[in-house]
């Protein structure tokens, strides 16, 4: 009996290390979706001839269906427990939406496209994320999220010099034609390595329909608003308060539905509750990493497009090589403690930036940005592991779902508040014009700013941990 249970486990560890690499490339490919099509965006409006402002919905599109839909995917996959499924028909769609993005004859069928796409995505972020629970085994969940963290970062830093390749071989359909090779591959392999879960289907599959719409209108609102809402009229209040009105309208109707899509009681676990909002937080500043730094590098540093790029590349470079042996350390000192160090030194490294000089060049800019990525990495690792591992195994898909949303509403707002203080701090709009001294003023004080979000973080962190 003994020898058949030790076999059991050495079979489950065996699938564990299988099924890694399949969930890891289902990362990156919902990544490479986010930061490919940018590069893309002036050829896709000459070829169709429309404004940029019309085609930058080829990435909002994207970004929009990911964050309305993830917590809804992760829901589904709880529900009907069936998660593999789920993931290998979030790949399927992923893969078709991307050769009809390719295809498409006109900018709203590529826009619609990229909609069906990034549903795709939002069903592997959420299942590959949930999935690692049941296959891998639990004193190597910190190595397995470190390693997705990586992928993630592998994804965006590989975005822009693949699909500038893929332009230079196909044209702008070069760059969704090159998901479908890669989706198909991602799909056999989750197929062949990731064991199926045969948890039986809830009584409650139907799911609350009305929650998720009023959620995704929520989120929906939310994310115009900071986005194509920045631009100095009344949109982008208008969006707010729509957001706010159909958020409060989503709290009431899960206090009366019968199967609400997300159980308030949820957020009554403090340690959740800051986990997701530091989640939020950290990715509001590597996003502001990805808005600011071009700034700097090209206007104060004087550095050519080409070699600004090679430097934006280094951070996700750096956060991808951390991200295993984050995992291994947090695997052995646990993720609480290690959250709270990733943070700390997350804190380091804009404190570093916000003291940066003109005098130090490059490095300046380099050495505060490999503290910030390196511990960036250690943060994903830990404080995923340390939020996965607690959930019972009908909440996997939900909480997966909420820690990525928490991580693009970040992505989102940084972009857009840190980008404000940056704004603020030069003094004008117009940042095409102005002086160099004043975009490193600039700098100093959103990262100044992130620094002390960051160790907001780590004191609520610390707190709910109590």
């Amino acid at each position: 009996m003994m020898a058949e249970q030790t076999a059991a486990r050495d079979m489950e560890r065996r699938g564990g290390r299988l099924a890694l690499p399949a969930l890891s490339l289902s990362i990156l490919l919902s990544s490479l979706g986010t930061s490919i099509a940018n590069v893309g965006l002036p050829d896709i409006a000459t070829s169709f001839a429309v404004p940029f402002a019309q085609v930058q919905w080829v990435v909002l599109a994207y970004l929009l269906a990911t964050t309305t839909l993830i917590v809804g995917a992760g829901r589904l996959g709880d529900r009907i427990g069936r998660r593999r499924r789920l993931l290998l028909g979030g790949i399927l769609l992923f893969t078709l939406a991307s050769a009809l993005c390719g295809l498409a004859p006109s900018l709203p069928l590529l826009v619609a496209a990229r909609a069906f796409q990034g549903l795709g995505a939002a069903a592997m972020m959420a299942m590959s994320m949930a999935l690692v629970g049941g296959t891998v085994d639990k004193a190597r969940t910190g190595q397995a999220m470190g390693m997705l963290g990586s992928m993630s970062a592998v994804g965006t830093a590989l975005g822009p010099s693949l699909g500038g390749a893929a332009i230079a071989l196909a044209g702008w359909p070069g760059l969704f034609l090159v998901n479908v090779p890669l989706g198909l591959a991602a799909f056999m392999l989750v197929r062949a390595l990731v064991p199926a879960d045969n948890a039986p289907t809830r009584s409650d599959a139907g799911g609350d329909p009305l929650g998720t719409a009023l959620l995704a209108a929520a989120l929906a609102a939310y994310a115009l608003a900071m986005t194509v809402g920045q631009h100095g009229d009344a949109v982008g209040p208008v969006l707010m308060a729509a957001a706010l009105l159909l958020a409060g309208l989503f709290i009431l109707w899960q206090k009366a539905a019968p199967s609400p899509l997300l159980h308030l009681s949820l957020f009554r676990d403090g340690s959740l509750c800051g986990a997701l909002l530091a989640n939020v937080l950290v990715s509001m500043i590597m996003m502001a990493t990805l808005v600011l730094g071009p700034f700097y590098l090209t206007r104060v540093l004087g550095l050519s497009p080409a070699l600004t790029g090679l430097v934006l590349a280094t951070g996700p470079c750096i956060s991808a090589l951390a991200g295993i042996p984050s995992g291994r350390v947090v695997d052995r000192f646990g993720g609480p403690r290690m959250t709270l160090v990733g943070l700390g030194g997350l804190a380091t490294g804009c404190l570093l930036m916000s003291a940066s000089g003109v005098e130090w060049g490059v490095a300046g800019y380099m050495v505060p940005i490999a503290v910030m990525t390196s511990f960036y990495a250690l943060f994903q690792a830990a404080n995923n592991t340390g939020v996965m591992g607690g959930q019972p195994a009908d909440q996997r898909g939900l909480v997966s779902g909420l820690l990525n949303l928490s991580r693009n509403l970040g992505l989102i707002t940084g972009a857009a508040c840190l980008g404000g203080v940056f704004a603020l701090a030069v003094g004008t709009a117009d940042l095409a014009t102005a002086p160099p001294a004043l975009i490193a003023q600039g700098m100093r004080a959103a990262f100044a700013g992130a620094a002390l979000l960051l160790m907001a973080a780590a004191g609520i962190m610390a707190r709910t941990r109590r």
